[in-house]
């Protein structure tokens, strides 16, 4: 990856699943993304069936060894994955990459709402999925990210640009980076999607996987056993599960009750469909937020405060916090913690 920017016009993405949903929707699929804040068999039943995993983590640079030392799942790269795995050719666009890795492996027998991989009512996700098909990694990821409406879907919820720094002179500090990877079943085995790495990444079967949970049981041993090799307590991690909208679903099983005078049943769907709007309406509000430019809010504010005679304050007791900071970050990285080897994702 480029250290400074490589980005080709992609913002960084949000880990929310309200953001990935919103993509899904532009794409015209009938998938959406929920938050899995557990990997316990009770919680992923709740959501059942759950096509693919998205994980999210801090980026550690791949030329250190600790961590697959420290890993015995750390996989095996497969040369002949047979399914579709894209390269990320760009920074910041990980996200999207994750999604349309995962995208590329859900087959009609694991999706009973879709008869393609998967069905799209979005002619250009449909054109765009049938040309990169056939392609080798790299070039779909050029493919891919090269697809200007695929651009301004990605950017669409992410946070507007409309202060630079560059040319005043100051400190450029190092952040952490963040990296998106896919988990899904394919051909039998489990597989990690990861557009940074060569090769798809190969975790075996899950034939003896306990409570019946099939691949989830797997990839919940897998995603804990990389958990594991960041320091205690390190808490930069993200976990989204990919899987059909249930809003139709829950709508044929009320009607189904109703006709049938099973009232109490009945009576549970409407409690699910109620959470299930209740969460689309939290997505629809929080998605126009990051919409919304706040620059005019912020030069308000900044206004007020000057007028005020508080400016000055308020300058130094930023100036403060940064420096706190950049003070902890630089005690956890002497700690083992360490920053990634990109500046952006």
């Amino acid at each position: 990856m480029s250290g400074d920017d490589d980005s080709s016009g992609w913002q960084l993405t949000e880990s929310d699943p309200g953001v990935f949903t919103e993509l899904l929707k532009t794409l015209g699929l009938p998938l959406i993304v929920d938050d899995l804040y557990s990997l316990d068999p009770d919680s992923l039943a709740s959501i059942h069936p759950i096509h693919a995993l998205i994980f999210l983590f801090k980026y550690i640079n791949p030329s250190s060894t600790q961590q697959t030392a420290l890993n015995p799942n750390a996989g095996s790269p497969d040369p002949d994955f047979p399914g579709f795995f894209a390269h990320q050719t760009v920074n910041n666009a990980c996200a999207t990459l994750a999604v349309f890795n995962a995208l590329g492996n859900i087959h009609p027998s694991t999706s009973p709402s879709s008869t393609t991989n998967p069905k799209s009512k979005n002619e250009e996700y449909t054109s765009l999925m049938s040309f990169a098909a056939p392609l080798d990694p790299t070039s779909r990821g050029l493919v891919l990210t090269s697809a200007d409406w695929l651009r301004e879907a990605h950017n669409a919820l992410s946070p507007p640009s409309a202060i630079s720094l560059d040319g005043l002179g100051l400190e450029r500090g190092t952040e952490d980076a963040y990296h998106f990877v896919v988990y899904l079943p394919v051909a039998g085995a489990l597989y990690e999607l990861d557009g940074l790495k060569e090769f798809a990444v190969q975790h075996g079967g899950w034939e003896h996987s306990l409570h019946g949970e099939g691949w989830l049981g797997k990839a919940r041993e897998v995603i804990e056993s990389r958990i594991g090799t960041y320091p205690d307590g390190a808490l930069e991690f993200s976990l989204l599960a990919l899987r059909d909208d249930p809003i139709p679903s829950l709508h044929a099983q009320l009607a189904a009750f109703q006709q049938a005078g099973h009232q109490a049943n009945a009576a549970e769907v409407i409690m699910k469909l109620e959470n299930e709007n209740g969460k689309r309406q939290r997505w629809a509000f929080e998605n126009s937020l990051r919409r919304h430019n706040h620059l005019g809010l912020l030069h308000a504010l900044l206004l007020g405060l000057a007028k005020a005679g508080k400016l000055d304050a308020a300058k130094e007791g930023a100036k403060k916090t940064m420096r706190e900071r950049r003070e902890r970050v630089a005690e956890m990285r002497a700690k083992g913690v360490g920053a990634g080897g990109m500046d952006e994702d």
